[in-house]
Order: C-alpha cells, then sequence, then structure tokens
C-alpha cells in the first residue's frame, strides 16, 4: 500500500512538473509574439513618424506681374531672348512686395533664398505653355526651398537643424500668417521623378521602374521555376545528376542577392552588352534570385497533392501528361502562385544587386520602356537617405511605407489566394 502511494506520489510530481514546463513553453511563445509585434509597432511608428510630413509639401502663392519688361523678353518668338530672360525676377517682386522690411541689398537676396531651385521653371513653362499671358498677372504657387520647408514642418522638432536666420524665421512666420506660405497635399512625389530638389523630387520614376522590372522577372521566373518544379517532381528520374541539380537549387535559395548582381553584371552587361540601369537587366538578375523560391515552393505544392488524384486519373486512361496538366498543376497552382508572389515581393524589396547593374543612376524622367534608363524604389530609398539635404530625409521614409504598402498588398494578395483557391483533402 505504501508503495502505491510512493509510486502515484512520484506520477503527481512528475504531472506537475510536466504542466509547470508545458506553461513555461507557452509563456515563451506568448513572449516571443509580443516581442515581434513590438519591434514591429517600433519599426512603423520611427517610419511613419519620419516619413508622413514627406506627403506634405509646403509652397508660397503669390500674385505675379509677367512684365516682359521685368524678364527681358519683349519678343517672345525670338529664341535669343527666351535663353537670356530672367523668369525668377517677377517672382521676387512679388515676393518683396509681401515683405516690405526687405529693402536693402542683403536682405532680398535673403528673401530670394525662400524659394526652391526651380521656381522660374514655372514662370518659363506656363509662358511656353500660353505666350499670351505676357504682361498679365497671375496666382501662382511656387516651391518653397528645403530650408524654409524644414522649418514650417519642423520648427518644433529638435531632430531637425533649422538653417534659416532669425530674420528669414520672422519672415516665414509673418507669410504663412498671412496665408502665403502654406503646406497641402504632396502631389508631386507622385507625379515627377527625380531632382536634385527635395521639392521636385517624386517617385514616380522610381515606381514605374519597379513594375517595368518586376514584369521582367514574372515573364521570365514564373513560367521557368513552374516548368523545372513539375520536371524535377513529376518527370525527372532519380539519379545523380538530379539530385545534384536538386541540391543547387536549394543552396541557390540561401546564396546572398549581390552574388546575383555580379553575375548580372559579367554576363549580362560585360558579355552580352547590354545597357545598364534598364528595366530588362534588372528584370533579368532578379529572375534568377527569385527562381529557387519559386521552384522550391511550387514542388512542396506538387507534392502536396495527394497521390489518389494520380491513381484515379491514370486508373480512367489519362497519359502521364494529361494526369500531370489536367489534375496536379490546377490542384498545385494556388500553393505556386502563393510561393511566387512571395518571391516577386521579396525581388520588389531588392537593391544589392541592382546597384551592381547601374540602377543607381541619377534619373530624372519617367521610364518609358523597357530599354529606357531607370531606377527603383529600393535604389530612390538609398539614394536619399544617403543625401545630406534634410528634405531628402522624409522623403526616403515615405517612399518606404509607399514600398511597404506595396509589399504588404502583395504579400495580402498570396494569403488572399491561397484562402480562394486552396482545397483541403
Amino acid at each position: 500500500m505504501t508503495d502505491q502511494r510512493s509510486q502515484a506520489e512520484i506520477v503527481r510530481k512528475s504531472l506537475k512538473r510536466r504542466y509547470r514546463k508545458e506553461r513555461r513553453f507557452r509563456l515563451y511563445g506568448i513572449l516571443a509574439i509580443f516581442i515581434a509585434l513590438a519591434s514591429l509597432f517600433i519599426l512603423f511608428a520611427d517610419i511613419i513618424s519620419k516619413g508622413h510630413t514627406g506627403f506634405v509639401k509646403t509652397t508660397i502663392t503669390l500674385d505675379v506681374s509677367l512684365d516682359s519688361g521685368l524678364m527681358y523678353l519683349d519678343d517672345p518668338t525670338d529664341k535669343d531672348q527666351w535663353s537670356n530672360a530672367d523668369f525668377k525676377a517677377p517672382i521676387l517682386v512679388a515676393l518683396q512686395a509681401q515683405v516690405p522690411e526687405a529693402a536693402g541689398a542683403a536682405e532680398k537676396r535673403e528673401l530670394g533664398r525662400f524659394l526652391g531651385t526651380f521656381a522660374d521653371s514655372e514662370i518659363r513653362n506656363l509662358l511656353t505653355k500660353n505666350p499670351g499671358l505676357l504682361n498679365t498677372t497671375q496666382t501662382i504657387e511656387f516651391p518653397t526651398h528645403d530650408r524654409v520647408s524644414v522649418y514650417v514642418k519642423h520648427a518644433d522638432n529638435p531632430r531637425y537643424s533649422i538653417k534659416l536666420s532669425e530674420q528669414q524665421q520672422r519672415w516665414v512666420d509673418e507669410l504663412v500668417q498671412k496665408g502665403i506660405i502654406d503646406t497641402s497635399f504632396n502631389d508631386v512625389l507622385f507625379s515627377r521623378g527625380d531632382s536634385r530638389e527635395p521639392a521636385n523630387a517624386g517617385v514616380l520614376g522610381a515606381i514605374v521602374g519597379s513594375l517595368l522590372t518586376m514584369l521582367v522577372t514574372l515573364a521570365i521566373s514564373f513560367p521557368v521555376g513552374i516548368a523545372a518544379a513539375v520536371y524535377l517532381e513529376e518527370f525527372a528520374p532519380q539519379n545523380k545528376l538530379t539530385d545534384f541539380i536538386e541540391v543547387n537549387i536549394n543552396n541557390l535559395a540561401a546564396v546572398p542577392s549581390i552574388i546575383f548582381g555580379l553575375l548580372g553584371l559579367a554576363v549580362f552587361i560585360n558579355l552580352f552588352g547590354m545597357p545598364r540601369s534598364v528595366p530588362v537587366v534588372g528584370g533579368l538578375v532578379l529572375a534568377l534570385m527569385t527562381l529557387p523560391t519559386i521552384i522550391i515552393s511550387s514542388r512542396a505544392a506538387i507534392k502536396s497533392v495527394p497521390p489518389s488524384i494520380r491513381e484515379a486519373a491514370e486508373g480512367v486512361g489519362a497519359s502521364k501528361m494529361q494526369v500531370v496538366l489536367h489534375h496536379v498543376v490546377p490542384l498545385a497552382m494556388p500553393g505556386m502562385l502563393t510561393g511566387s508572389i512571395i518571391g516577386m515581393a521579396q525581388a520588389l524589396g531588392e537593391t544589392a544587386p541592382l546597384l551592381l547593374i547601374g540602377m543607381v543612376a541619377f534619373i530624372v524622367d519617367v521610364p518609358d520602356g523597357l530599354f529606357s534608363s531607370a531606377t527603383v524604389l529600393p535604389v530612390q530609398i538609398y539614394l536619399w537617405a544617403s543625401s545630406s539635404e534634410q528634405g531628402f530625409v522624409e522623403l526616403a521614409s515615405a517612399a518606404i511605407m509607399v514600398l511597404l504598402t506595396f509589399m504588404i498588398i502583395m504579400n495580402a494578395l498570396a494569403i488572399w489566394l491561397r484562402k480562394r483557391l486552396e482545397r483541403r483533402w
């Protein structure tokens, strides 16, 4: 009887230890999830706090008298006068009219620094489109200089250094009170390419470049990856060559992305002489990088199809090709699509391989084809983040938010496709 009680006590103590271990294990899991979510929250909070002002632009709205004498543009049809015209003069006169105390030459120069570098281009473009506006007064909105924009949006933020003199700050405050200087949604960010001036820089060129590059990547990696997975899983004989190929595919999935950039530089540019900084070359490099991911995920999806499906198809007389194309591939397609979209999302965020093939160039124009010079969002973020201009810091964070939005959409699409098309056996 005593032995039975002691054995029961041993069992109870053993169960208590097991339950404590299970509770600790669950606690560790909850703690890990909490740390991951907290890190993600801190990351997003930091990016949003730095980047939300990138979606806001600072402008100066002035009533500008387009006086031909002031601009030295008596004859709008004379090309020599257009090249020598002073399109900034009427802007400065209109701005000085709003700040009468800026009477001296030095004060006028300080006031003129409120305008962005390309303010005179607004006048030039306006008169080029409509020469009849010469010698009239027009209300025109001009981008401010980066220093003014930083002061208006970050005057109370110690992370930003204010590079305006006290007098300039007082003038800016007066113009803000009058409504001459104002902030609004930064439509320039989504309507223009890169620029040396933060007020005129946008991500449209990078977005179009990314889409063209992803188009090439998808057109190459998806069919080749699916075909390779189907062959290796359904048709390839089991021998040393097949084992060697499978091992190398698995190894390629773990190769650093910069190695694919070196491969693209050596093969596509140096050997085949293809141009640098074009979406075609970028897409080819990213397709090579994405192929192992697509092949591995597609093979896993094919393996998940029950053998009974194959056996039933073969039982009614279907050939091997018919079994694969009519039954196995359609049933495995949700997993294939999911793996492909996740691989594309990974490629969308890559920077290192694209830097090596020249897609780090300063590109102002929006690309209009697969062989046009282009950049991509990750490289654009790298360029802006490494710039010394403070205005580019918030633009880089805003571009990160745009890139994260694209990646979240692609991952959400992958999850939706899996839920929508998946079949349970």
